[in-house]
């Protein structure tokens, strides 16, 4: 940001300059902003790839017997969400390529904004999405499993535990997206702020 302080310090030396100065620092928070919602979609990307790539690793075959006769409701669970995350994905495309288009400082806060807001709801749909396959495995297991059934009916406490499992593995899995996308919303947020003095 260092560019646009130096921009900032200019505009407020010389008023005579004003409309060129304001036009230079929409120029480059437009070009930062289109950048940074490029990126989103990169991550999205990238991120359906390897957790894909990784689930390949590990085929149907070696599922637990209570797992695997849930084998056609997980595949329908799976369509369902390789459905979901290509309409987020699209969402992203379509942000990054309403954001490159724009040409009013308006217009770019408002797909700034947009985009905030697509991140979040993805998040949410992710933690959610893992919350209910992990649920599910640990039911399916207490139901079908007399094993594990056996060992719970005995001793209470596993409920606690595997509740504290879900709430950790959730817990990563936000700090994981806090980390990659929350550094990026944090860009668009202060391109966002930049743009409202603009505005004014």
């Amino acid at each position: 940001m260092k560019e646009l302080d130096l921009l900032k310090k200019d505009w407020q030396k010389n008023d005579a300059f004003e409309q060129v100065s304001e036009k230079d620092i929409y120029t480059m928070l437009h070009k930062k902003s289109s950048s940074v919602v490029k990126w989103i979609l990169i991550v999205s990307i990238l991120e359906f790839v390897v957790l894909n790539g990784i689930g390949l690793l590990f085929p149907d075959d070696h599922l637990p017997p209570y797992l695997s006769k849930m084998e056609y409701y997980l595949d329908i669970l799976q369509i369902i969400s390789y459905g979901v995350t290509f309409f987020f994905i699209y969402l992203f495309y379509r942000n990054y390529r309403s954001i490159s288009s724009t040409s009013s400082s308006k217009n770019l806060m408002e797909t700034i904004l947009k985009t905030r807001k697509t991140v979040q709801y993805y998040i949410g749909y992710n933690l959610a999405y893992i919350v209910l396959m992990f649920s599910a495995g640990f039911i399916s297991a207490i139901l079908e499993d007399p094993i594990v059934s056996q060992k719970i009916a005995t001793h209470k406490i596993i409920y606690l535990v595997l509740f504290l499992f879900v709430l950790i593995v959730a817990g990563i899995v936000w700090l994981f997206y806090r980390l990659i996308y929350g550094f990026l919303l944090k860009k668009l947020k202060r391109n966002y702020e930049e743009l409202k003095k603009i505005d004014l």
